[in-house]
């Protein structure tokens, strides 16, 4: 009798390397969390998981290849723990959604450290999530459970974007355009996207890194100001009050 997909000699081989994969993401991600984004190469997964360095490139060709397919799980693993924050809310709610989804990214951030910096430090040149990168689409599946929710309030019309948008803006914003699949959002207002995005981004990593040491015991109601001028640039309902951890 012939064997079905999945079975077989071809099902255990396939079984037997995505457990190998598996195994050397989890020792890269180790090596990283312990040692820094430095210390997760080929070697020294290789090392760890008693294999030789050529027995490994069976599985990544490369240094890049291996950081690539790392920074894509992270990226997975983000946007996953943000879609589980925004499904805490009702989706007709989309800025209580979004609170909650940067709450969620400073959670993960401050848990994960190391990760975030390898995201977002780029501390090695092989986590680049430039177009054609093994990394791209997993960084925009990341970035879309944001952008939904600023186009969301977009639609519902409280934003005030700025109408002397500078030209050479253009070109950078349309980018981000293209992966609103044919939404007719104004560059302008993609503009406020991404102002929103770096103070978002800015508020997080100057916490994770350390460079509010000197100053806060407790960055939270630093985080929670950033939060409510983000949600009120965004013209979401309440932007400008208090919001309490609801």
């Amino acid at each position: 009798m012939p064997s079905t997909p999945g079975t077989g000699a071809t099902g255990r081989r396939h079984r037997v390397r995505e457990e190998a994969l598996a195994e050397i993401q989890r020792t890269g991600r180790r090596l990283l969390v312990e040692e820094g984004p430095s210390a997760v190469t080929l070697r020294a997964i290789a090392r760890e998981m008693g294999m030789t360095a050529p027995g490994l490139y069976r599985y990544y060709a490369s240094h890049r290849d291996l950081i690539q397919a790392l920074t894509s799980h992270l990226y997975d693993e983000l946007a996953a723990a943000l879609t589980e924050a925004r499904e805490r809310h009702s989706a007709d709610e989309p800025g209580r959604r979004l609170r909650e989804v940067c709450r969620e990214l400073r959670r993960w951030a401050l848990a994960h450290p190391r990760e975030f910096g390898l995201l977002f430090a780029k501390p090695v040149t092989d986590a680049d999530t430039a177009p054609g990168s093994a990394a791209h689409d997993p960084s925009w599946r990341f970035g879309a459970v944001l952008l939904d929710l600023m186009v969301q309030l977009w639609r519902r019309g409280g934003m005030q974007p700025p109408t002397d948008l500078d030209p050479s803006w253009i070109g950078q914003l349309e980018e981000v355009r293209e992966h609103l699949a044919g939404e007719p959002v104004p560059l302008e207002t993609i503009y406020v996207f991404v102002s929103c995005w770096a103070r978002l981004y800015g508020a997080v990593a100057v916490e994770v890194f350390g460079h509010l040491d000197f100053a806060l015991t407790d960055p939270e109601p630093l985080f929670e100001h950033a939060l409510r001028d983000i949600l009120a640039a965004l013209g979401a309902p309440g932007g400008n009050s208090a919001i309490g951890h609801t």
